[in-house]
């Protein structure tokens, strides 16, 4: 490893990590609904506010920037709290309380019909990385996100995601959780071909052929679209009633 290339690709990391002072959140869920409704096994997306956050939502085309794993009340070390395990670029992979994310704009994607034996296991897979760095020689993974909207073709932008030695991307590009889910085959946003089914009595019938997607590939806005997450919304999930709203009546100045 190169010491100096390693110590720059620090600093840029650090630098690209800062928050935006400009960003105003938009937190649209009352952070203790959250906290009672998210259930181990969710995801939760998280907008984000710093300048890999600009360049994420732009080549993935989306609100979200960074994705972290609920994983329950307490870490294997017996520390009580609300915990979330996620993959930084600076940190590593690092277990943080779901309070970090309290004024920030989230949503909860839930795997449906995923067993508990398996969500352990999706837990126990994320729980086994803790303490992960990434190495930060190659900084050319890092120079990509200087520019938080590049020039590139929508087809491409994807793709830019994955470009280089891969090691700051999966700190950045929802890969640890992807491999978390891919490890149990639940699908996020699998590929799907199709082959004639192997049945005498109809001709016309297909069967749906699931292949996994190369975990480098997978963005944040991937849980949130896929067809086997569902979104929980805090608010409707505590038993909204609009008739308990109160209302401002009073008329509004010309």
């Amino acid at each position: 490893m190169n010491p100096i290339m390693s110590r720059l690709g620090d600093r840029l990391a650090r630098y690209l990590s800062r928050p935006d002072p400009h960003y105003r959140p938009l937190a649209t869920s009352d952070p203790r609904g959250v906290a009672a409704v998210i259930a181990p096994g969710d995801v939760l997306l998280v907008e984000g506010n710093t300048r890999f956050s600009k360049a994420i939502k732009y080549l993935s085309q989306s609100t979200w920037s960074h994705a972290a794993l609920y994983i329950g009340e307490a870490l294997p070390d017996g520390e009580p709290g609300q915990w979330l395990v996620e993959a930084d670029v600076v940190e590593g992979v690092v277990a943080v309380p779901l309070e970090r994310y309290a004024d920030m704009h989230t949503r909860i994607c839930r795997p449906i019909g995923l067993g508990e034996d398996d969500r352990n296991k999706v837990i126990g897979y994320a729980l086994s990385r803790l303490g992960h760095r990434y190495d930060l020689k190659n900084i050319v993974d890092l120079v990509r996100y200087l520019l938080p909207q590049p020039p590139v073709p929508v087809r491409w932008r994807r793709r830019m995601l994955s470009l280089g030695s891969g090691d700051p991307t999966r700190a950045i590009c929802s890969t640890l959780i992807a491999q978390a889910f891919q490890s149990v085959r639940y699908p996020i946003l699998p590929e799907v071909s199709r082959r004639p089914a192997s049945r005498e009595d109809c001709n016309d019938c297909y069967d749906e052929i699931l292949h996994i997607r190369h975990h480098s590939l997978f963005v944040p806005r991937d849980f949130d679209i896929s067809p086997y997450f569902e979104i929980v919304k805090p608010s409707l999930a505590n038993g909204f009633d609009y008739r308990q709203l109160h209302w401002d009546d009073a008329s509004p100045e010309a």
